[in-house]
């Protein structure tokens, strides 16, 4: 069993591995343990990323593609989306869900490495990734990535879990995402890697909603806006590639 320590280290085969082990119980686990806040987190993610009919959207780390659907709604039939992940497991129930919601012809869904996308420079208006960055082993490489393949004046997205600063309701959160939250996951989950447990080090343990910033800053992203969501559970954070 790989230990947390091992899990921390963000080694691609161990976050395969571990994603791999709750790929059945993803989407039930997503929506009980966030109280079904998240389809509202992506949406928004969707509204503030200004994306325009015809456009090409990239999602990486899409799991089961949630956030690759939710941009295709908004571009109701036009444009192109395309989710992207490393884990087989998720691209194959992601693949099965957009069959069984008859959305094959609008979303196409492929096994790739966020730190090394298969796609040419300055091909997508908008790259976004929803709760996966931070399981990236290198966070500035697979960030540069994003930016490498969007257009000038194209939008990266980031929507990641963060840190409330609110100090009652932060020490109310925390008790439930370190305490209530990894118990509950591992009871349904029935994970051998104590993925749930992973989840709360994982956050705390990334940069900050101003920390990401600078590291988008620092990739080439211009004007980069943070939204906080749910009293700081979650950021999005908007990014504009430079048109020089």
């Amino acid at each position: 069993m790989l230990t947390q320590t091992e899990l921390l280290t963000k080694k691609g085969e161990h976050i395969q591995q571990m994603f791999g082990s709750i790929a059945s119980v993803y989407d039930l686990l997503n929506t009980l343990l966030s109280l079904n806040f998240d389809k509202s987190w992506r949406k928004f993610a969707v509204k503030v990323s200004n994306v325009t009919p015809g456009a090409k959207v990239l999602d990486v780390c899409t799991g089961t593609g949630d956030l690759a659907i939710a941009y295709s709604k908004v571009l109701n039939g036009g444009g192109k989306v395309i989710g992207s992940d490393f884990c087989h497991e998720m691209v194959k129930l992601a693949d099965h869900k957009l069959r069984k919601k008859n959305l094959s012809n609008k979303i196409e869904v492929l096994g790739a490495d966020t730190l090394h996308l298969p796609f040419q420079d300055n091909y997508f208006q908008v790259s976004a990734v929803a709760f996966g960055i931070r399981n990236v082993s290198d966070l500035r490489a697979g960030i540069a990535e994003m930016v490498r393949i969007t257009a000038p004046g194209g939008r990266v997205v980031i929507l990641e879990f963060s840190q409330p600063t609110n100090p009652l309701f932060k020490a109310i959160y925390y008790f439930y995402f370190k305490k209530i939250l990894p118990l509950l996951g591992k009871l349904i989950s029935r994970s051998k890697y104590n993925a749930y447990s992973y989840l709360p080090s994982s956050v705390l343990t990334f940069p900050d909603r101003y920390g990401l910033k600078k590291k988008m800053e620092s990739c080439g992203l211009a004007d980069v806006k943070i939204f906080s969501r749910t009293m700081g559970i979650v950021t999005i954070h908007v990014g504009k590639k430079s048109c020089k």
